[in-house]
């Protein structure tokens, strides 16, 4: 079987390319899977990917109003392909990973997001991804009305009094829903996120070596996130990859707004050298 990383990599250096438009987030995801399967052929979950949007065009055939939209989107993606959050094996690495995903049937809030997004997308539809902390979020909008559903639930539609307590579940009593929290994010920052998780729990287990192999490849597809070559740069020292992070703390100076932190990746840098020596 052939090596699919270079069409990978080859696709996520194309979404970089596209600043903050929309991007296709399912083929970035998929891309992405494809990196840590690179002797798995990509052609049958393409075909799937374009199923589930035929799909959905043909269950929403006139639905005309936003329940009804609501409805087909359930019944496509968790009645129909039988998708379901994960809530028994949830800290699995392959609820991350989009081909796993899809063979199995389960993941991720935001894996099982990216479904739905790609879905609706293909149909024409309004949809976004959520800030909203901790758990996964998208959001629907159709002729004035929206609506915020939660992709490991089914899409279930979500009352300001259900994300409340979702919230103070998650950060505390005195949390409270702000703005924010119901503000669109890009799908760059979607990837982001869905690669987080991967990346969170491999240094949850003291994997740092395949840890800084998920931030690397998060920074094929971001390369103008700061806080990701931050990130590489600290990854690179404790690993004794000291060229390596000298080249991310330059990274950081290159791309810093401000004197403040130029400064302080120029003190790295010279840290990092002085341990050459």
């Amino acid at each position: 079987m052939s090596d699919t990383r270079p069409e990978a990599e080859a696709i996520l250096r194309r979404l970089a390319g596209a600043g903050e438009a929309p991007l296709d987030i399912a083929a970035g995801a998929l891309a992405l899977a494809a990196l840590d399967r690179p002797r798995v052929p990509l052609d049958r979950y393409r075909a799937h990917l374009d199923q589930l949007a035929a799909d959905l065009r043909s269950a929403a055939e006139g639905a005309a109003d936003l329940e009804e939209r609501i409805a087909a989107l359930a019944e496509t993606i968790y009645l129909r392909h039988g998708y379901a959050g994960d809530d028994k094996t949830y800290d699995d690495l392959q609820n991350a990973n989009l081909m796993r995903v899809i063979d199995r049937r389960k993941g991720l809030p935001v894996a099982l997001a990216i479904l739905c997004l790609h879905a609706g997308r293909a149909a024409g539809w309004d949809m976004a991804g959520l800030g909203f902390p901790g758990h996964f979020l998208i959001r629907l909008d159709h002729e004035g009305e929206r609506a915020i559903l939660d992709p490991f639930h089914g899409c279930l539609r979500q009352s300001p009094g259900e994300l409340r307590a979702m919230l103070k579940a998650m950060a505390g009593e005195d949390a409270e829903l702000r703005p924010e929290h119901y503000a669109a994010v890009g799908d760059r920052d979607v990837l982001l996120r869905l690669q987080n998780n991967i990346k969170l729990r491999r240094l949850q287990a003291g994997e740092a070596a395949a840890a800084l192999e998920t931030l690397e490849q998060m920074l094929i597809f971001a390369p103008d996130r700061l806080e990701l070559w931050w990130e590489a740069a600290a990854l690179h020292a404790n690993q004794g990859n000291l060229r390596a992070a000298i080249l991310a703390a330059g990274q950081v100076g290159d791309l810093a707004p401000d004197p403040e932190t130029r400064y302080r990746a120029a003190q790295l840098i010279q840290r990092l050298r002085n341990r050459l020596n």
